[in-house]
C-alpha cells in the first residue's frame, strides 16, 4: 500500500521525531511504566521510524512487529534499524537490538493490510501503533482495526495524522487554492477505501470513544524552516502533483507554485497524535 520512497521517509523522520505531541507520547510511556517488557505491533511501519523514535519511551525489554506492505522498505527498515542500533545481530528472520540499555527483538512481516486480519492477539500485542497512517485510511477499515483491538482491550497510538491546515510563509494568493484541493485529493482511496485524510484523528476518537476506549489527542505539527529546505520542496512539489490530479486545468499553475514554494521561509503542516487504551 505505502506507495513511499525510502528516500522521503529519510528527509521527514528528523521533522516526524521533532513533531511529536510531548504529552501523548509521555501518556503511552506511563501507561507502561510499570512493566519490565512489551510487544508492540506497528502498521504500515516504513524503515522503521517509528520504532527508533517510540522505544526510548518504553520499558527495557521490547518486542516489536513491524508490518508493512512494500518488501524493499522492510529491507530499507532491517538495515536502517542495524546501523540505529549499538549492537544488532540476525535472529531467525528478525534482528535482535540493543539501544540505550534497552533490548528489542524486532520481526518483520510483508502483508496487505486490507487482507491481514487484524487481530494481532496471535502477536502478543500490547500496544498497536501506527505514523502517518490513519490519514490514508477508510473509515471502514479503521472500525474493523478498532472492533479487533476492542475484543483485547489493546490501545491504540497513532501519530502524525494530517489534519488539513497548511501555512506557508510568506502567503501566497494561491496557498488556499492548493491546500483545497490537496485536501480532496487525501480523501481519495489510498488502497483502504475513501481515505480518512484530514479527518482521521477525530474520526478514530469517535470510533474508539464507541468501542469504550479512553482518549487523547494532541497537536503535532510539522514547523519547518529554512534549514528543512529539502524537505519543503519535496512537499511543495508533492502537494501540487496531488492537487493537479483534483484540477488538471490548474497544473502548470501548480506546478509554478510548487516551484516558488520550493523557496518558503516557513510551512507549518498541521497532524494530530491520538492515544485510546480501554
Amino acid at each position: 500500500m505505502s506507495g513511499f520512497s525510502a528516500e522521503w521517509l529519510a528527509l521527514r523522520e528528523p521533522v516526524d521525531g521533532a513533531s511529536r505531541n510531548p504529552e501523548i507520547a509521555a501518556r503511552v510511556g506511563q501507561y507502561f511504566n510499570s512493566r519490565s517488557s512489551l510487544t508492540v505491533v506497528d502498521l504500515g511501519c516504513g524503515t522503521g521510524s517509528n520504532l527508533r523514535a517510540l522505544s526510548p519511551s518504553l520499558p527495557q525489554g521490547q518486542r516489536w512487529h513491524l508490518i508493512d506492505g512494500d518488501r524493499d522498505l522492510l529491507a530499507q527498515a532491517r538495515q536502517c534499524l542495524a546501523d540505529w542500533a549499538d549492537r544488532a545481530r540476525p535472529s531467525g528472520n528478525g534482528l535482535t537490538l540493543e539501544k540505550d540499555g534497552r533490548r528489542i527483538e524486532v520481526r518483520f512481516e510483508c502483508a496487505d493490510l486490507t487482507a491481514r486480519s487484524l487481530d494481532f492477539g496471535a502477536d502478543g500485542a500490547d500496544l498497536v501503533t501506527a505514523a502517518a497512517l490513519f490519514d490514508l485510511v477508510s473509515r471502514e477499515w479503521l472500525e474493523r482495526l478498532m472492533a479487533a483491538l476492542a475484543g483485547r482491550r489493546v490501545p491504540l497510538y497513532g501519530v502524525l495524522n494530517y489534519d488539513g491546515a497548511a501555512r506557508w510563509q510568506p502567503a501566497d494568493p494561491l496557498d488556499a487554492t492548493v491546500k483545497a484541493a490537496f485536501n480532496r485529493h487525501q480523501r481519495g482511496d489510498k488502497g483502504f477505501g475513501p481515505a480518512l485524510g484530514p479527518a482521521a484523528g477525530k474520526t478514530l476518537m469517535q470510533i474508539a470513544a464507541r468501542h469504550g476506549y479512553a482518549t487523547w489527542s494532541g497537536d503535532s505539527p510539522w514547523r519547518l524552516k529554512k534549514e528543512n529546505a529539502p524537505l519543503i520542496a519535496a512537499l511543495a512539489a508533492g502537494i501540487a502533483s496531488a492537487a493537479g490530479e483534483i484540477e488538471p486545468e490548474r497544473g502548470a499553475a501548480f506546478a509554478d507554485w510548487a516551484m516558488a514554494r520550493a523557496a518558503a521561509k516557513g510551512v507549518t503542516i498541521g497532524h494530530q497524535d491520538v492515544f485510546a487504551r480501554a
